[in-house]
């Protein structure tokens, strides 16, 4: 019997949690969740006999490492910070590892150990980073092969909610980690080539600088650049092409109104407030106004917000942050902290909701002396509130990965993202029986 060791159960397990299990019988596997929250992975697990749930603290590395000694193949949903010290213990036992985040420089130091241990190192394989590279690999190897030439590379992604639950001005409800989203864009400039020109964008113009297109049936978005694409041209072997951009999706008005977070300084997570022990929404969007002896917090806000930006206005008050009643104990917060709290009682999913995961891809390229473009969609709505459209994009791709390594079907040492035929056709192809497929148009420019 070969052991699974599952590290972290949060919001994006559920499907990965119930693939696993769907399949452990087969292939005789054993899934051990390590979680702080024991109920909530016993509810997961559903009393399935090859489902087990280990008590300790998941960020204990004596207790880590002798679960990692006992096990195959390990998984790491745990934040990304934290990976480099999981795969550190991995690669010391020879334990096979999956994560879904970003490989960070501390990740890509370990990269001989790695290969001279045999061990088996597979990041960035969720949905963003994940279905992104493999779908997108294999469309360019698709062109690259009948002799295409890449002039232009653009990818969107984002998780939303589905139009049926749709039902704040935001047009958004929390489907990943709430800190994730507040802190987006804080990690660097972002980076990214068009037209041949190199441009970046800080994080306090991230939000201003946005592209609007259709996707379908499901109207328009808008999306804003993410992190550094230029670090993806060698990645995806576009080393020459003019025009590189991976980008974040939202519904239209999001980002201006987010950009209001950014200005005001809501977003900082570099200080300590020193008077959040007992604040409300109204105290806390007062601290970040200027002083009027007669003005209200209303008018005090409607005032930075301008005459051209009033549209927003709704936006704000929908999330509550005007009320005076709903106080919440949080002493030492951050200005992030304490914003993370007020949305997550007013954009977290109801029951019932369901949420959307969208991804767009936009190829051009020569041919046989003609410019072409493709354009790939995809667009998958959640079951529910628990089945999320995040859970299975994020997770599902993490099982299969897992299924191929476990019997063999990938064998490749080293610290690698899923860029390879023998990583992507497969994962792509059973994608597809769970409802996870793109929609392709292509045409002469």
């Amino acid at each position: 019997m070969k052991t699974i060791l599952l590290l972290g159960a949060g919001l994006s397990s559920p499907s990965l949690i119930r693939y696993l299990l769907n399949e452990a019988q087969k292939f005789n596997w054993q899934l051990k969740v390590v979680d702080q929250n024991k109920a909530l992975v016993l509810e997961k697990l559903e009393n399935h006999p090859r489902g087990e749930v280990l008590s300790f603290n998941a960020l204990d590395a004596v207790a880590r490492r002798s679960a990692i000694q006992d096990a195959e193949l390990v998984i790491s949903m745990l934040p990304a910070r934290f990976h480099p010290e999981v795969a550190a213990d991995c690669i010391d036992l020879k334990t096979h590892l999956i994560t879904p985040s970003y490989i960070s420089s501390e990740m890509k130091a370990l990269s001989e150990k790695a290969l001279d241990a045999g061990v088996i190192i597979m990041n960035e394989i969720g949905v963003d980073p994940g279905i992104d590279h493999m779908s997108a690999m294999q469309i360019i190897h698709k062109i690259q092969e009948s002799g295409g030439e890449m002039v232009s590379f653009k990818s969107f992604c984002g998780g939303l909610i589905a139009p049926e639950a749709d039902s704040n001005p935001w047009h958004y409800k929390f489907t990943w980690n709430p800190r994730n989203v507040v802190l987006a864009g804080q990690g660097g400039i972002a980076a990214f080539i068009q037209n041949n020109e190199y441009k970046y964008i800080p994080y306090s113009q991230l939000f201003k600088r946005t592209e609007r297109f259709v996707i379908g049936e499901y109207g328009e978005f808008e999306g804003y650049a993410n992190r550094d694409s230029l670090a993806y041209k060698e990645t995806y072997g576009l080393n020459n092409v003019q025009t590189i951009y991976r980008g974040t999706l939202r519904r239209p008005n999001f980002c201006d109104g987010w950009n209001v977070f950014v200005e005001l300084g809501m977003t900082d997570d570099s200080y300590k407030l020193l008077a959040s022990e007992k604040i409300t929404p109204r105290k806390f969007v007062n601290s970040f106004l200027p002083y009027h002896k007669t003005r209200s917090i209303e008018h005090k806000f409607k005032d930075f917000l301008g005459d051209h930006r009033l549209y927003l206005y709704d936006q704000f008050e929908s999330l509550g942050l005007f009320d005076d009643s709903d106080e919440i104990v949080a002493e030492g917060a951050s200005p992030a902290q304490l914003l993370e709290m007020f949305l997550i009682k007013k954009l977290s999913l109801s029951p019932g909701d369901k949420d959307m995961i969208v991804m767009h891809h936009e190829f051009e390229y020569h041919l046989n002396g003609k410019n072409k473009r493709i354009i790939s969609s995809m667009i998958n709505i959640g079951d529910d509130e628990n089945h999320t459209a995040m859970a299975k994009t994020v997770g599902l791709p993490v099982a299969i990965m897992a299924k191929l390594i476990l019997n063999g079907d990938y064998t490749k040492p080293g610290i690698h993202l899923p860029v390879y035929k023998e990583v992507y056709e497969p994962i792509l192809n059973e994608l597809k029986s769970f409802g996870i497929s793109f929609q392709e148009i292509e045409n002469d420019l």
